[in-house]
């Protein structure tokens, strides 16, 4: 098989389980394919107390430090690269990183280049050189996010972005699916909203990559928008584009628009599939 196994990596509060309906669509074309959770994600997910303690104490929600409070970048990175060598034999792999998961996959990027086929960003974080994907919530472009008002707690004292699944809160839970799921059918939303985790640790989102020309600069790069992406909006999108092929004008971006919300590989998973499967 001449074409790379892809890598699929989720992104925050998410586990590998989100990539369920396109796995089996990539794999019937002939092409390798995997995903894999990312720290503190996952089977490396570790949930505060207040998340199943009886009775719920919304008090604790904003207070109580993160289990994955000590997770960084440089912990996801390592454990990227390890799944990534694992998966390919030493051989480069195409991964397709969505939304907090792109940082972790400019960073293996640019230390084992050798190891990457292909970086796809699926409406995700691709920070610039030294820029942390935390500094993107503040710009401008991102003034309409849709998940920012919906954390709970102080991400500095409590050393994670946090999202309160456990509330009854129905008007709460309805924006969270508007802000994950706005496209996605009623039914496999509240599905998925049950196997999120609360906490993703900022750690990641506040860590920073160095880019050079031969390291992430030299890696072919897609970035896929989604146009009715609320959580990371159409204009944060082309911001990180535009800084990308600044940076790098040898290596431009490719760029290919999904008519989406922010989890398309739930609600278009044919076209997700089609797409990443035609990734060298």
């Amino acid at each position: 098989m001449s074409a790379s196994t892809l890598v699929f990596v989720h992104g925050f509060w998410h586990g590998s389980w989100c990539w369920s309906e396109v796995i089996p669509r990539v794999v019937a074309t002939g092409r390798l394919a995997v995903a894999v959770d990312m720290a503190g994600h996952g089977l490396y997910a570790r949930r505060p107390r207040w998340f199943t303690e009886q009775p719920y104490t919304p008090e604790a929600v904003g207070t109580e430090v993160s289990p994955v409070a000590d997770v960084s970048l440089d912990d996801a990175a390592e454990l990227l690269t390890s799944q990534v060598e694992r998966i390919g034999g030493g051989e480069p792999v195409t991964v397709v990183a969505h939304s907090a998961a792109g940082p972790v996959l400019t960073r293996v990027a640019q230390q084992t280049p050798e190891l990457i086929a292909h970086a796809a960003y699926l409406s995700a974080y691709m920070p610039a050189s030294d820029v942390s994907a935390a500094a993107y919530t503040r710009m401008p472009e991102a003034a309409a996010d849709q998940v920012a008002p919906l954390l709970r707690g102080d991400p500095a004292q409590i050393g994670a972005l946090r999202l309160d699944f456990a509330t009854d809160d129905a008007a709460y839970r309805q924006r969270l699916h508007e802000a994950f799921y706005g496209d996605v059918d009623p039914v496999l939303a509240d599905a998925a909203t049950g196997l999120l985790t609360p906490d993703g640790p900022i750690g990641i989102m506040l860590g920073t990559t160095t880019l050079t020309r031969d390291g992430w600069g030299s890696v072919r790069r897609t970035y896929l928008t989604c146009t009715k992406d609320v959580a990371i909006g159409p204009a944060l999108q082309a911001r990180f584009v535009a800084e990308a092929d600044a940076a790098f004008p040898d290596n431009p971006t490719s760029v290919i628009a999904l008519d989406a919300s922010h989890s398309p590989f739930l609600s278009i998973p044919d076209e997700v599939a089609g797409i990443v499967t035609s990734l060298g």
